[in-house]
């Protein structure tokens, strides 16, 4: 997904592997649409191996990884997997076999609507025209203009429709935070704090939520703290909604 457009490129593979990833990743994307400045993602073996980090490296883009067990942090991906698995489950066979015959419709559907954000189709503001679908009237006249002069109307075109869909970005996010904020309380920790991590391998009802042995914050970069196991020394990072502060008594 393209962050400011909302354009969606997808592809079915057979596995996940780095392996796999790669030529995907060029063949459907950069050999298109040319390096990307970033690509964010989540902490998947596929995204986060050796071969990925070389590739991230040698053609000169930054690869951001999302916090684990924390799909806010890449919220496009996973509001548009909200809308495309449905569609993908009502189309697909009783064999759940022959999914990929309909991700480009499916995706070709996605890009055409218009986005609650920009207020514009992503196919809008990827091409700076409408898309021209089956249910259009046959245009009776066409004007061919030279292609500097072409090229002059697409830039102005497009520098309008992206300051207007940039600015509804703007408010709708302004809207997210105002409503975001009312839900959450935004808990900061301090270096040297022992606090409890949430468990989201939980399997059964009556399992611990948070983890038995205290955790110490090392690091902070609101709203994502590094902490460190006081027994195994294990570092991770992980976001503020899935800490708990442990709570002690003092004495008077």
């Amino acid at each position: 997904t393209d962050y400011f457009t909302r354009w969606i490129t997808a592809t079915a593979l057979p596995d996940c592997s780095a392996q796999t990833t790669a030529p995907a990743l060029f063949n459907n994307y950069i050999y298109q649409y040319g390096v990307p400045l970033a690509i964010l993602s989540d902490q998947g073996t596929h995204f986060k191996n050796q071969l990925m980090e070389s590739i991230a490296k040698l053609i000169g883009y930054n690869h951001i990884f999302s916090s684990i067990y924390h799909p806010e942090s890449n919220e496009m991906i996973e509001r548009f997997n909200a809308t495309f698995v449905p569609q993908i489950v009502k189309l697909q066979d009783l064999e759940n076999n022959n999914y990929d015959e309909f991700l480009s419709p499916v995706i070709f559907a996605y890009d055409i609507g218009i986005h609650a954000a920009t207020n514009y189709s992503p196919f809008q503001l990827q091409f700076d025209r409408k898309p021209r679908l089956s249910t259009n009237e046959p245009s009776s006249s066409f004007t061919f203009n030279k292609p500097n002069d072409y090229y002059v109307q697409l830039k102005n075109n497009l520098l309008i429709i992206q300051q207007h869909a940039r600015d509804n970005i703007t408010r709708r996010q302004r809207q997210y935070k105002v409503n975001y904020d009312k839900q959450r309380p935004d808990s900061h920790y301090e270096v040297n704090d022992l606090v409890l991590i949430k468990i989201h391998e939980i399997k059964k009802k009556l399992e611990p939520k948070y983890s038995i042995t205290p955790k110490i914050i090392i690091r902070k970069q609101h709203p994502i703290d590094w902490v460190k196991d006081e027994k195994t020394q294990i570092e991770s990072r992980v976001h503020v909604n899935d800490i708990r502060p442990i709570l002690t008594l003092k004495s008077t």
